[in-house]
């Protein structure tokens, strides 16, 4: 299996290089940028599992940039950081926009690792489970006898 590859988008170079350190020495495949435009690009040119992303980079929300992401990605996961303080109402928007965590930093790394860790098992899981719908829908169109027989037994009984 490849790498799994995770895009870092932090203004900050510490911050980047900090989370890139720590995630190449788990055997992820990292990006980072300190752009939202260059994050857009990245999307469009890379298989991606995964996002860290600051909440806010300049005076601009990574909200519409975030919903972008989970439209190309689906299964993909979503940590949003973020220094500044979030008033209780953006959290919604932030969950809304298909943040899988919200972090306040600074955060250990090793949340960071098992969060991710885990978003990324979440996110192999329902790929699982969209192949084998698939190849399961791909029997039944096939076979349209087992088709009537998965149907029969989906079927309450009278």
């Amino acid at each position: 299996m490849s790498k799994e590859r995770i895009l870092i988008l932090d203004e900050e170079a510490n911050t980047q290089w900090t989370l890139k350190a720590l995630l190449e020495s788990e055997d992820y495949s990292v990006i980072t940028t300190n752009s939202v435009d260059q994050a857009l690009e990245n999307f469009a040119e890379n298989e991606l599992s995964g996002l860290i992303t600051e909440y806010k980079i300049g005076e601009s929300l990574t909200l519409a940039m975030v919903r972008e992401f989970k439209e190309s990605f689906p299964e993909a996961y979503v940590m949003m950081l973020s220094y500044r303080e979030v008033k209780e109402g953006e959290y919604e928007q932030i969950i809304n926009a298909g943040a899988d965590d919200f972090f306040q930093k600074p955060i250990s790394l090793k949340k960071v690792l098992l969060h991710l860790q885990k978003g990324l098992r979440n996110r192999l899981n329902l790929l699982m489970k969209e192949k084998l719908a698939s190849n399961l829908n791909g029997i039944t169109a096939n076979d349209p006898i087992k088709e009537k027989e998965l149907n029969s037994k989906s079927q309450p009984a009278i």
